[in-house]
């Protein structure tokens, strides 16, 4: 048996289907709206978080962007994407109404755009790509990409709007999140936890500071961290790894922009997400070199420089932040969303840079799976049991 000084209200009789208990491992977006979903449903919530809010949510620009981002060979994560588009404004709605706090969401669209002729060659087949999916896209001229949004550079040789893409304010979301979750009943815990299993089954989860806190099932929904939480048998260590982003934040563009803008300069892309506030979020880097979280000169003077090629007035713009953070990847790219090879184990992590998009099918389909229900079609290519365990893989 496993005992401890300190009991946590959690502490009720495994196997409760009355209301079960629930140990989320994870405060970014996912793991909150798993947690606050999970206590609206009627389960009894605990979620643990050293750094609650701060990870790569914190650092995202709340792109909704499925169908910008859709690509050759994605089919099942251009579906679930999709999906959690569809159900977002009422996510949203329903948020905003248990919080109190306005989330920033926005059903603007994205504007494509390109500078050369071989950004407009790829823009086509981006079009053609979405035509393929019966997915609304409307090729533009110069002209009319810069009516649209007057303050593009004149350099602006084609577009492509995309009215399906939204975009929410992610700083606030995080904080309605939490709001959310504590008056839905869940408990937040600023602490780390290693999870504890016995008889290959997860029982619970301990905390730095020895207090137990036993739930029916322990979800994992940490990130980058997610492969390194203590107490986790090997071949249960949820596959992933990080890829750094490093993004900036500009302030005083009130008005200059009224959609988000996804442009290639000379091939390389840059997005440019405008807010309520003014504020004007450029991103972002791409960058597999495992934990290095500097904040580089080199990758913040290349954002600014695709964005002023874009839009000129960015130049007078104040540079209020750059971030670099870590997202969250599988070896497909896709996350990893569903049981575990462990009994009481869920998993929620794994979402790269779809995070924000996703959250809202990811909650849904955690809180089916504790409650025993089947989860949305659309998710169950995001099972984990995909991928061999690393103990099969080196047998």
């Amino acid at each position: 048996m496993i005992s401890s000084p300190i009991a946590s209200r959690s502490t009720s009789a495994a196997g409760n289907v009355d209301r079960p208990t629930v140990a989320v491992v994870g405060g970014g977006v996912i793991g909150l709206s798993a947690a606050w979903q999970l206590a609206e449903s009627g389960c009894q919530v605990d979620l643990f978080d050293d750094q609650l809010g701060r990870g790569a949510s914190h650092a995202a620009a709340g792109m909704l962007a499925p169908v910008s981002e859709a690509a050759y060979g994605e089919d099942d994560l251009l579906t679930v994407g999709l999906e959690s588009a569809r159900v977002w404004p009422d996510f949203a709605a329903r948020l905003g109404h248990a919080s109190g706090i306005d989330v920033g969401y926005r059903p603007a669209g994205s504007l494509l755009v390109g500078h050369d002729p071989q950004d407009a060659a790829a823009l086509r087949r981006h079009a053609a790509l979405l035509a393929g999916h019966g997915l609304a896209a409307e090729p533009l001229t110069s002209r009319a990409t810069r009516a649209l949004e007057p303050a593009l550079s004149p350099r602006t040789t084609s577009g492509l709007l995309v009215p399906g893409d939204h975009s929410v304010e992610n700083r606030s979301l995080l904080r309605a999140l939490a709001v959310a979750a504590e008056r839905a009943g869940a408990h937040l815990h600023p602490q780390r936890v290693a999870v504890e299993v016995q008889d290959g089954r997860a029982v619970g989860v301990r905390t730095t500071v020895g207090t137990r806190h036993v739930a029916d099932t322990v979800v994992v929904a940490a990130g980058i961290a997610s492969g390194e939480i203590p107490g986790l048998p090997r071949h249960a260590v949820p596959l992933v790894r990080p890829v750094k982003g490093q993004i900036i934040r500009l302030a005083g563009g009130a008005g200059l922009l009224t959609r988000t803008v996804r442009a290639l300069v000379a091939g390389e892309p840059v997005y440019l997400v405008p807010r309520e506030s003014g504020e004007i979020v450029v991103g972002a880097t791409c960058e597999d070199v495992g934990l290095d979280g500097r904040v580089t000169a080199g990758a913040t003077h290349a954002l600014l420089r695709a964005a002023i090629i874009v839009v000129p007035e960015v130049a007078e713009l104040e540079l209020v932040e750059s971030i670099a953070r870590f997202r969250p990847t599988t070896p497909d790219n896709m996350p990893l969303i569903g049981t575990s090879c462990i009994d009481g184990l869920l998993l929620a992590t794994g979402h790269y840079r779809g995070g924000i998009l996703l959250a809202p099918v990811t909650a849904r389909a955690v809180v089916d799976l504790v409650h025993r229900r089947p989860v949305d079609p659309s998710v169950e290519a995001l099972s984990p049991q995909r991928f061999p365990s690393p103990a099969e893989v080196t047998s």
